[in-house]
């Protein structure tokens, strides 16, 4: 795989769209445009990082919009692909719901998804997940990987859209213990036969040279075992995914993070109370990224 688009520093303006957008997740944020987000420090880039965070400053009105943050997706689509993600920090903190994912958001979910990173009030480890129209499973018994399959059945319409999700079986791979070691790497290849994602934490001596170096080129054969290894023994990849976008977000509360059956006892009040009246305690709700590169 070559390189085919770099995303460091100023290029994430260019390259990236952000989505100004009302969260489809029903999350208590407010996604802005590029210009209120840079003006508002919500996205901050500089000559290798990109900072998009959530506002840390404001109290809400109840009755008012949500806790302005950030959503950002790619101009271009991609189908075979190699994507390789350096992320020093993650959004981390009760009510968060970052997400690193591909999907094409106007003919969803017929062109499928891929969750590479997501997780919600920092329950660890990362889940990677693929979300599909009907008649597409996984099986354990299939998959050469070393993570844990913990859902196969990839329909969107079936267990409350979970997907078919696998579990980063090492450990430093999301939330506080993520960004206590420096961030590190997730890599995903999509073909038409499979999707395989890794992860590498930043002191991980079995990263890649050319993972860790943004080399112009690529050869995932040579990276040892992924994690997740979604094949298409019975999931007919062709008819189930299309060229997707990448997005990268911040949601806060919303299906999944503010379920009372998901929100941890041991965050404060409410999610939606949590959001609206503590804005200091997402002072850690930001991503910091290194590099995107992708490879075609």
């Amino acid at each position: 795989y070559k390189l085919s688009d770099s995303f460091v520093g100023p290029s994430w303006l260019t390259g990236f769209d952000h989505i100004a957008i009302e969260d489809p997740t029903h999350g208590r944020v407010n996604y802005t445009d590029q210009a209120f987000a840079v003006a508002q420090n919500l996205t901050f880039v500089s000559t290798d990082t990109i900072v998009m965070r959530a506002d840390s400053w404001t109290t809400l009105d109840p009755s008012g919009p949500g806790r302005n943050s950030v959503r950002i997706q790619s101009k271009n689509k991609y189908t075979t692909h190699v994507l390789v993600l350096n992320a020093r920090h993650m959004p981390e903190g009760c009510a968060t719901w970052p997400a690193f994912w591909t999907t094409l958001t106007d003919n969803w979910p017929a062109n499928g998804e891929i969750d590479i990173i997501e997780g919600v009030n920092d329950v660890s480890p990362n889940q990677s997940a693929l979300h599909t129209t009907s008649n597409c499973t996984m099986s354990a018994t299939t998959m050469a990987q070393t993570g844990n399959l913990v859902s196969t059945d990839c329909n969107w319409e079936v267990n409350y859209n979970a997907g078919c999700g696998v579990q980063v079986d090492k450990s430093l791979s999301y939330g506080p213990d993520f960004n206590a070691a420096g961030g590190g790497w997730y890599a995903m290849e999509r073909t038409s036969t499979y999707i395989s994602i890794w992860f590498w934490s930043r002191n991980d001596a079995s990263v890649p040279a050319e993972v860790k170096n943004g080399s112009g080129a690529v050869s995932p054969a040579t990276w040892g075992t992924p994690y997740a290894n979604f094949v298409n023994n019975s999931c007919d990849f062709a008819s189930h995914f299309g060229p997707e976008n990448i997005i990268i977000n911040l949601t806060l509360c919303g299906d999944w993070a503010g379920n009372d059956s998901v929100y941890p006892s041991t965050c404060p009040q409410t999610c939606i109370d949590h959001v609206n009246n503590d804005p200091a305690s997402f002072k850690d709700a930001y991503w910091d990224i290194a590099s995107l590169r992708v490879y075609e």
